[in-house]
């Protein structure tokens, strides 16, 4: 039985928030911020990605501000951040400043970069393994016209028919 089974795909935080202890919370919080140090080699990795798609003759590709979103679109600013107000007086949920780092710089581009290098290596996986697994239709967000396997028809004949007519990678064919 996979974890999750038995949930209805929603996971829950907000129900046990609160009945866990304030010294687990706090090493919690230190756990979300320790990922910003590996934030230069996840770009890194995302960049490599982007270019060794554009060296083999990409173009279409989506850049990462394309997965930012605009600023305009953020409901707060340091004017009108809404705080928390709790017993701890040197909690971090009381400053506005904190609210507007985490909540317009932190959390979109770390979405924003993980979101892009994701779509980055599905476009990867589309261009030189064609070939259909139980969560091929996952990756259906980063479509290419052709795979490496469909510009040459010698071997394009040599696919099952699943592969060599799946509109993901080949977009000479209609669902």
């Amino acid at each position: 039985m996979k974890a999750c089974d038995s949930c209805n795909g929603r996971a829950e935080i907000g129900k046990n928030h609160r009945q866990v202890p304030v010294l687990q919370r706090a090493i919690g919080l230190v756990l979300v911020y320790l990922p910003i140090f590996t934030l230069p080699f996840v770009f890194l990795s995302a960049y490599m990605t982007y270019y060794h798609l554009r060296m083999i003759g990409g173009k279409n590709i989506k850049t990462f501000s394309e997965f930012l979103p605009e600023r305009s679109s953020h409901r707060y600013d340091l004017k009108n951040q809404i705080t928390m107000h709790g017993s701890f007086k040197m909690s971090l949920s009381q400053s506005k400043l904190y609210w507007i780092l985490n909540c317009t710089w932190y959390c979109p581009v770390s979405v924003a970069v993980f979101e892009w290098h994701a779509y980055l290596v599905k476009i990867v996986e589309n261009w030189w393994c064609p070939f259909t697994h139980e969560k091929k239709e996952g990756y259906s967000n980063a479509k290419i016209d052709q795979s490496f396997w469909h510009i040459y028809p010698e071997d394009a004949v040599k696919l099952h028919e699943e592969d060599r007519d799946n509109p993901i990678w080949n977009e000479s064919v209609e669902k």
